[in-house]
């Protein structure tokens, strides 16, 4: 078992097992987002094109019960705003942070409302390793009522059934995202 802090042990944060990754969809940006390198032959015989994206911008779309919150969303407001833009544009165009081992998402918690609003199957997500780059740091927003948080605290957060006050945990991340456009489409399963 991991240890937690006592502070958040007090408020009855937990830490259950993780659970498994499940398959992913790998995509990419579209044409005008991307180069190609040059064609490779795979093992099985088959030519399968590189891609080389900005910032190593890899999306995966990934079951959208395999991704977990760790922080409760700010507001209805900011979620109708989102939902109104993905409908418009009747596309995904900014993928969620998510860590690759277990679903934890560090930065799209509106995002991740939307699509269960929506009863998307699917999301649009940036996997990494969390724990271990060291690219990602973590910080706590002034006047959350914790003075500190860890990588490891987020993580058990987010595979408890508790989830932390909104805008406790602050990521800043070096990578920037190039815009996607992911239609909906292709998050939903097709009978």
């Amino acid at each position: 078992m991991v240890a937690t802090r006592p502070d958040l042990l007090a408020r009855g944060f937990l830490s259950p097992a993780p659970t498994s990754v499940p398959k992913k969809t790998r995509i990419f940006l579209p044409e005008e987002k991307h180069k190609e390198s040059a064609s490779t032959s795979s093992p099985s015989g088959t030519n399968k094109k590189h891609i080389v994206q900005p910032h190593q911008q890899a999306i995966s779309l990934v079951d959208i019960t395999w991704l977990k919150p760790h922080e409760e969303i700010t507001g209805v407001d900011r979620v109708q705003e989102l939902y109104e833009s993905v409908i418009e544009c009747d596309a995904y165009i900014v993928p969620l942070l998510v860590d690759s081992r277990s679903g934890a998402i560090l930065d799209g918690h509106h995002r991740y409302a939307v699509g269960r609003i929506m009863e998307l199957d699917r999301l649009p997500v940036v996997l990494v390793d969390y724990l271990n780059d060291e690219s990602i740091t973590l910080d706590v927003w002034p006047g959350c009522g914790i003075d500190c948080l860890t990588k490891q605290e987020v993580v058990e957060m987010s595979l408890s059934k508790n989830l932390f006050p909104p805008k406790t945990s602050r990521h800043d991340c070096v990578r920037t995202f190039a815009p996607i456009h992911v239609p909906l489409d292709k998050l939903r399963r097709r009978s």
